[in-house]
C-alpha cells in the first residue's frame, strides 16, 4: 500500500517510500534480466559456439521465436489480466518460468543440449513474460497514487535497462564459462526470486473499483471492448503506436546486429557482446530516470529521439571501433529510454482504466509484431553483408519513422481528448480511495 508523505517524504524515490511497488518492480528486474540473460546468452552460444554455417538466420530465429508469444497471445493476455488477480496472475508467470528455466538445466546438465531445446525454452520463457509485463503495467495504479504514476512509469521502464544492463552483461560470459547449463541455474534463480517477491507483496483495489469489476464480471463476455474497438476509439494513440511499430522494426535489429558485429567487425567474444549490451543498457536506464525531465511535446521528443538514434546507429557502420559503437548504443538506449517513459506515461492518462488491459496487451503485441520480421530479415541479411552495412540499413530506415512522427505533434484528436476526460474524475477520485483505504 502507498504510504502518505510530506514534505522530504515525498522526495525519497517511490521504490523506498511505497513498499508494495518497490517489491513487485524489484520482481520485473529479476524477471526482465532473466529473460534477457537467457536472449543474450543463447544467441552467442548459437553464433559462436553451436553453428557453423548460417550464423545469422540462426540467431534472428532465435529471436524472432523469443517475441512471438507477445505478438500472437494478444487476446488471451487481455482477457486473463481483466479475470484474475493481478498479484496471482504476476506470481504464476515468474513460477512457471522458473520451473521452465529448471527443467532445461537438468537437461543441459545430463546430456548435449539440441537446438530444438534452446528454441522451446526461449518460447516458453517469452510466453510466461508475455502474460507478466502487461499485467504489471495494468498494475501500477493498484501500487501508486495517482501523482505518482510517472514516476512509477520510470521505475517500471528502467527495469528493460537494468535487464539489459545486469542480465545481458552476464549472458555471454555464463555461457563462456558454463555454457547453457549454468545460463539456465542462473535465470531459474532469479525468476524464483521474483515469484517469491511477488507473492509478498500487497495490491490494492478501492471499494469503486471493485464494485465495478464485479458489475462487469456479471455482465458477461458480451460487455468486453475488444482490442479493435480500444484503439479505435483512441486514434492519435494509434497513429503514435504505428510509428513506433515501425521504428521498431529496424531498432529492435540491433540484437541480432550485436553479436555478428562482435564476430566480423571487431573479432572479439564474449566480453565484447557484454560490454556492447552493457553501454545499450546504461543508456537505457538513465534515459528512464531522466525522460521525464526532458521537456516538450512527447510527439516532439520522441521524433528528435528516433532522429539522434538514427545518427548514432551510422556511426558503426562507418567506423568499426570498440569505444564508437559503445558509446552510439549507450545515446541510443538513452533515447529509448526517454521515449517509454514520455509516451507510456501519456498513455496512462489518455486510455480510460476500463480499457488499460486490453490496450497494454495489444500495445505489446503492436510494438513487438515487427520484432520477429526484424530478427528473420536481418538475420538472412547478416549471412550476405556485413555487420557494419546493417547498421546503416537500421538508422536509414529510422529516418520516415522519426518525420511521421514529428507531423502528429498537432494531431490530438477530440476522441483522446474525451476519453482522457472522462477517466479523469476516476483518477482525481483515486488518492481520496486509496487514503481512506490506508486508514
Amino acid at each position: 500500500m502507498s504510504t502518505p508523505t510530506t514534505g522530504t517524504g515525498r522526495t525519497r524515490p517511490l521504490v523506498l517510500r511505497n513498499r508494495a511497488f518497490g517489491t513487485v518492480w524489484l520482481g520485473q528486474v529479476l524477471t526482465q534480466a532473466a529473460v534477457r540473460m537467457f536472449q543474450v546468452g543463447v544467441s552467442w552460444w548459437l553464433v559462436a559456439y553451436a553453428v557453423t554455417s548460417g550464423r545469422g538466420l540462426a540467431s534472428g530465429l532465435f529471436m524472432a521465436v523469443s517475441t512471438l508469444p507477445a505478438v500472437t497471445l494478444a487476446p488471451v493476455v487481455a482477457r486473463a489480466i481483466a479475470r484474475f488477480a493481478h498479484r496471482s496472475l504476476l506470481r504464476t508467470a515468474a513460477g512457471a518460468a522458473g520451473a521452465t528455466a529448471a527443467a532445461l538445466a537438468v537437461w543441459a546438465g545430463t546430456s548435449d543440449l539440441p537446438l530444438a531445446a534452446a528454441y522451446a525454452a526461449t518460447l516458453a520463457l517469452a510466453t510466461c513474460q508475455a502474460f507478466f509485463d502487461p499485467c504489471l503495467t495494468t498494475s501500477v495504479p493498484e501500487l501508486v497514487d495517482d501523482e505518482d504514476i510517472e514516476a512509477a512509469t520510470g521505475f517500471e521502464l528502467s527495469t528493460q535497462s537494468l535487464a539489459s544492463l545486469g542480465g545481458a552483461l552476464l549472458g555471454a560470459l555464463i555461457v563462456d564459462r558454463a555454457g547453457v547449463g549454468g545460463l539456465a541455474v542462473g535465470c531459474a534463480t532469479a525468476y524464483l526470486c521474483a515469484a517469491a517477491l511477488i507473492a509478498t507483496a500487497r495490491f490494492r483495489t478501492s471499494p469503486t473499483e471493485g464494485a465495478e469489476a464485479a458489475e462487469a464480471a456479471g455482465e458477461g463476455a458480451e460487455a468486453r471492448r475488444t482490442l479493435r474497438q480500444v484503439l479505435a476509439d483512441l486514434p492519435f494513440v494509434r497513429k503514435i503506436l504505428v510509428c513506433f511499430a515501425a521504428a521498431n522494426l529496424f531498432t529492435t535489429a540491433v540484437f541480432v546486429v550485436i553479436p555478428l558485429y562482435t564476430r566480423s567487425s571487431l573479432q572479439g567474444g564474449g566480453g565484447t557482446v557484454a560490454l556492447l549490451e552493457a553501454s545499450l543498457g546504461a543508456g537505457t536506464l538513465i534515459g528512464s530516470f531522466t525522460g521525464a525531465r526532458v521537456p516538450g511535446r512527447p510527439t516532439v521528443v520522441g521524433s528528435i529521439c528516433l532522429g539522434t538514434m538514427a545518427v548514432v546507429l551510422a556511426l558503426p557502420g562507418l567506423i568499426a571501433e570498440r569505444p564508437v559503437i559503445a558509446g552510439c548504443l549507450a545515446v541510443a538506449g538513452w533515447c529509448v529510454g526517454v521515449i517509454g517513459v514520455r509516451f507510456v506515461a501519456l498513455f496512462q492518462r489518455l486510455v480510460p482504466t476500463a480499457d488499460k488491459p486490453a490496450f497494454f496487451a495489444v500495445m505489446q503485441a503492436l510494438l513487438g509484431a515487427t520484432f520477429p520480421v526484424a530478427s528473420l530479415l536481418f538475420g538472412l541479411l547478416g549471412d550476405h553483408l556485413s555487420a557494419q552495412t546493417l547498421c546503416l540499413i537500421q538508422a536509414a530506415g529510422l529516418v520516415p519513422a522519426a518525420c511521421a512522427l514529428a507531423l502528429l505533434r498537432e494531431s490530438a484528436t477530440t476522441t483522446d481528448t474525451e476519453a482522457a476526460a472522462a477517466d479523469a474524475p476516476a483518477r482525481e477520485s483515486r488518492p481520496m480511495a486509496d487514503a481512506g483505504g490506508a486508514r
